[in-house]
């Protein structure tokens, strides 16, 4: 896959495709109408990342808009990645954001079905869901690569996007959760990130599926991981955020931490789970996740031994 010709000009696109061990991380979109919130939580992140995700009403939560978000890092020169979710608009608004997104410089376009809106802090918000994930990457695919919106209009100029999905290797049915993943690369994505990895062996077995049927051939995929402030944080989010796995082996380890060190140790953790999971065969990249926390990103990216010779930064 490596050798394979560059679809699109993503920076991302062709980092993976030299085969670099790739880094991306969220940008946590802000509760703000001022662009410098924007900016200066990506300054952070950009030495140590390849491209940064502004995250789209994750957890059913309003914030600035992952197309806003996108807008401000493409106009200061950084590779992003638009997250475009099912929840909230119809096909109409979807195939006329992805053209905003592509005039506006977007490169690469996350394709998420989206979490519901009882997850949120507005349940009594009208869900749309005119698409999935798959049908949304399937759409996408159609206007870059036929040129034509679902109609069957024809585009002056189709986007050029390099397509991404989410994957839970953590979900039950484990055993068919890598069928899923070949669902969505037939369906158009060019890689894949995973929710949060807390458990290496549950991953393993995922990605040894995942070999056996030669997914890891067709598509790049970027494991998810993030730091857990302290036990208490790692119970909320495995009963409270939908699709979070954390292993009672996890938490435990927190909870045995002294107060003063449980940051710490959350982070270690976190460390010690990237350079896990760098050796497993299929594995192309991490995408690091902490909610809040993008100067603790680019601590663990440093600490984690992940810098390549050749340096990173997500500015073009």
């Amino acid at each position: 896959m490596n050798s394979s010709p560059m679809r699109t000009k993503s920076r991302l696109e062709r980092v993976l495709r030299a085969g670099r061990f790739a880094v991306t991380a969220e940008l946590n979109a802000p509760d703000s109408a001022d662009p410098e919130d924007v900016y200066r939580n990506a300054l952070v992140l950009a030495e140590v990342c390849d491209a940064i995700n502004a995250t789209d009403g994750s957890g059913a939560n309003c914030h600035m808009s992952s197309m806003g978000c996108c807008a401000l890092l493409t106009r200061a020169g950084y590779e992003a990645v638009l997250q475009v979710s099912c929840r909230d608009r119809n096909r109409i608004a979807i195939q006329g954001d992805l053209l905003g997104a592509a005039a506006m410089g977007v490169q690469n376009v996350l394709c998420l079905t989206g979490d519901d809106v009882s997850a949120g802090d507005q349940p009594e918000a009208k869900r749309v869901f005119d698409f999935d994930s798959i049908q949304l990457l399937q759409t996408a695919r159609i206007m870059r690569d036929q040129g034509v919106f679902l109609s069957g209009r024809k585009l002056t100029t189709p986007p050029q996007f390099f397509l991404g999905a989410a994957a839970n290797p953590f979900a039950p049915p484990r055993e068919f959760r890598h069928l899923r993943l070949a669902k969505k690369i037939e369906a158009g994505a060019n890689f894949i990130q995973t929710q949060y990895c807390f458990d290496v062996p549950v991953l393993t077995e995922y990605m040894r599926r995942a070999r056996d049927l030669g997914l890891h051939e067709k598509v790049f995929i970027l494991v998810g991981v993030g730091p857990l402030r302290s036990e208490k944080a790692a119970e909320f989010m495995r009963s409270k955020v939908p699709g979070v796995h954390i292993p009672d082996a996890v938490v435990d380890r927190l909870a045995k931490t002294p107060k003063a060190r449980k940051r710490e140790e959350g982070m270690q953790i976190c460390i010690e789970i990237i350079q896990q999971v760098r050796q497993i065969e299929g594995v192309h990249g991490v995408h690091v996740m902490a909610y809040r926390q993008e100067e603790t990103v680019a601590e663990i990216i440093e600490r984690a031994g992940i810098l390549s010779a050749e340096g990173r930064g997500v500015t073009r």
